[in-house]
């Protein structure tokens, strides 16, 4: 973060804690009018507060490709043509929250990372690991080449999320909002799973259904639970 600017016309607790919060964390605060706020956040629903960020340097596959600790597999989530700043940051939130070890965005045909994303994501954006390439088929090739197992979702494919062993190293690979998968990233693909549909609509949303996968895949990694049984009770009938 670079700075923090706070409109000289607000002053209450609130921004006054922020204010000490700020200077405790070595952040550097500047007092301005409420009109250049405005001038700088290009919007006047900034409530008086906007901090200005570097530029944000993005990572590269091999930056993602950390050793794991013995019995834990990596995932990765690569998206494909997401143009939806909206729904890149509802994707980076729940990466986020399902412990996606990465997001892998293309150069081309993808949102940029912009304050949307970031106020979509809830702050998210600023936690998960985002490698930004130039190719996303040769990006999926060097995971391949690593033993990472490349799964595309597709309302065609086949099996069901569910029906799929998450306990590997995997990079889930999402489509556009319209169309779906490029064909190129289709044929990478090692699965193509689908989510079953039980109503007219033949697919959900892609943020939604790239929900509905990562808690999957985090719900099979989960430890199994400890069970402790508990001595039964003998049950008494009427009258005893």
């Amino acid at each position: 973060m670079d700075h923090v600017s706070v409109a000289r016309e607000r002053r209450d607790d609130r921004l006054e804690g922020l204010i000490q919060l700020c200077r405790a964390n070595g952040v550097r605060v500047s007092i301005e009018p409420k009109d250049q706020l405005t001038r700088l956040a290009k919007t006047d629903a900034h409530q008086g507060v906007i901090a200005l960020v570097k530029e944000r340097e993005f990572l590269t596959v091999e930056d993602l490709m950390r050793p794991k600790p013995a019995g834990e597999y990596r995932f990765f989530l690569a998206l494909d043509g997401v143009e939806d700043p909206h729904n890149l940051g509802a994707l980076i939130r729940t990466a986020d929250g399902a412990g996606v070890d990465g997001v892998i965005l293309p150069e081309r045909r993808s949102a940029p990372v912009t304050g949307t994303v970031a106020k979509t994501s809830a702050g998210a954006s600023e936690h998960v690991k985002i490698a930004r390439v130039t190719n996303l088929v040769r990006s999926l090739e060097q995971l391949k080449a690593k033993n990472v197992w490349v799964l595309g979702l597709d309302e065609r494919g086949s099996p069901d999320y569910m029906d799929f062993d998450f306990k590997t190293d995997c990079v889930l690979v999402l489509g556009s909002e319209g169309s779906g998968l490029h064909d190129l990233v289709k044929k990478t693909c090692d699965h193509l799973l689908r989510i079953p549909m039980a109503g007219m609509v033949s697919s959900l949303n892609v943020s939604v259904a790239g929900a509905v996968v990562m808690y999957e895949a985090m719900r099979q990694r989960r430890p199994a639970p400890i069970v402790v049984e508990k001595p039964k009770k003998k049950l008494k009938g009427l009258g005893s």
